[in-house]
C-alpha cells in the first residue's frame, strides 16, 4: 500500500529537520552550511519551517558524500532515503 502524499512530505520533513539538527551540530559544517545558504544563524528556525528551505538542506546533504554517509549513519538510514525525501520536497 502506499503511502499518502501528506505523510509522505512530512515524513521527509521530519528527516530533513533531523539532517539540519545533525548539520547544526558539527560548527565547522553548520558554518559552511550558512556560508552556501546566505542566512544568519538566528534565521535557522523561521526558514525550517519553510518546504523549500528543508529540501534545500536535504540537497546541501546530497551534494557532500561524507556529509550523506556520516548522517545516514547517525540516522540509522540508507542514503538512498535522504534522495527519496529530498523528491518527496519537491
Amino acid at each position: 500500500m502506499k503511502r499518502a502524499a501528506g505523510e509522505t512530505r512530512n515524513t521527509a520533513e521530519m528527516l530533513a529537520i533531523q539532517a539540519l539538527a545533525f548539520i547544526a551540530e558539527q560548527p565547522d559544517q553548520l558554518a559552511r552550511f550558512l556560508d552556501m545558504t546566505g542566512i544568519g544563524p538566528e534565521q535557522i528556525r523561521t526558514a525550517a519551517r519553510e518546504p523549500g528551505f528543508l529540501a534545500g538542506v536535504l540537497e546541501h546533504m546530497l551534494g557532500d558524500e561524507s556529509l550523506l554517509i556520516a548522517f545516514a549513519d547517525s540516522a540509522g538510514i540508507d542514503p538512498v532515503d535522504i534522495r527519496h525525501a529530498r523528491n518527496a520536497l519537491g
